[in-house]
């Protein structure tokens, strides 16, 4: 079995690891035996100043942690700086007692910190209209497992794809909108969110525009794909308003939702080459796949908490 270590500066042990998974070492680091870990994910944004990679590399060295992979980013425009770290550990260690310990490193840098274990799958409710694609293409990639992701109900305006997502053994909930009743169709929504404890509400081709009061309530848990290279072609039709200006590239745009509609902070986009020949109808046809790779992806990252945002931008560490 292979071990490895936590601590520098340390000549790796190549014997074996006796019962319990773990060896001491010189300097007393700790040799943990591979595949005998939890693994877990801390992300950390805060204001930007010296010792932060220290305190938290040192944190985890005491508390009997091994750091797998780590990513870190200093924003000289904001002065903020982000991290992700991922990191494993051996019982006792467990997610309550890494939140309890660690929040006096939290709050001595002003840090907005969360740790998560990383195989749980994120719960999340996917939101369609008329156009399926991007919805296939979401419970296609989840059914297996290529998405780290727990879909707990699929939500539209329509009954069109009622069928597809029972095929998937999914709950499918049928909330019609007007402007009458948008009100308590946003209601009922939130209360879906809040009794299956949702992390994420993907807009997959969702052709309806959130209200303020349920962007702000949602804040950063909300993912639009926009069928658009933004910020160009805002609002309906962007493909033919991309032909009708002769673009040599088209896009599809992922970003968080705010307020300010198809201004959300952009997580990824995709684009393709076109040509003049191309037809506006064959642009929508081009547009179908770049809209569900971009889509795809920042589910993905969102579920692998590898995003965090940055004012009106965001970090992704891939």
């Amino acid at each position: 079995m292979s071990a490895r270590r936590d601590g520098p500066g340390v000549t790796p042990y190549h014997g074996a690891v006796p019962e319990g998974g773990r060896r001491y070492g010189a300097g007393g680091a700790v040799w943990h035996a591979v595949g005998m870990t939890d693994q877990y994910v801390l992300t950390i944004s805060c204001p930007d100043k010296q010792g932060i990679v220290h305190a938290v590399s040192s944190y985890l060295f005491i508390t009997g942690c091994n750091i797998e992979d780590s990513q870190q980013f200093g924003d000289r425009d904001s002065g903020l700086f982000f991290m992700r770290v991922h990191f494993s550990a051996e019982a006792p260690v467990t997610v309550d007692k890494l939140r309890a310990s660690f929040a006096a490193v939290g709050d001595s840098f002003q840090m907005d910190w969360q740790i998560h274990r990383a195989e749980e799958r994120m719960r999340v409710v996917l939101m369609v209209s008329k156009f399926g694609h991007c919805l296939n293409d979401l419970l296609f990639r989840s059914s297996i497992g290529a998405l780290p992701v727990e879909i707990v109900a699929v939500v539209s305006n329509h009954t069109d794809f009622a069928e597809l997502v029972a095929s998937y053994d999914l709950p499918f909930r049928h909330i019609p909108v007007t402007k009458e009743n948008k009100p308590a169709a946003e209601a009922e929504l939130l209360a879906l969110v809040e009794e299956q404890d949702v992390e994420l509400v993907v807009l997959a081709r969702y052709m309806q525009v959130l209200s303020d009061d349920l962007c702000k309530r949602l804040s950063g848990r909300i993912i639009n794909i926009h069928h658009s290279f933004l910020p160009s072609f805002k609002g309906a039709k962007p493909y033919h308003q991309a032909h009708a200006r002769g673009v040599k590239l088209i896009g599809a745009t992922a970003h968080y939702v705010t307020a300010d509609l198809d201004e959300g902070p952009i997580i990824e986009q995709e684009v393709e080459r076109v040509g003049h020949e191309v037809t506006p109808d064959a642009l929508v046809a081009i547009g179908r796949d770049v809209e569900c790779q971009a889509l795809a992806r920042a589910v993905k990252w969102h579920a692998e908490r590898r995003i965090l945002l940055n004012g009106r931008r965001t970090v992704v560490f891939t």
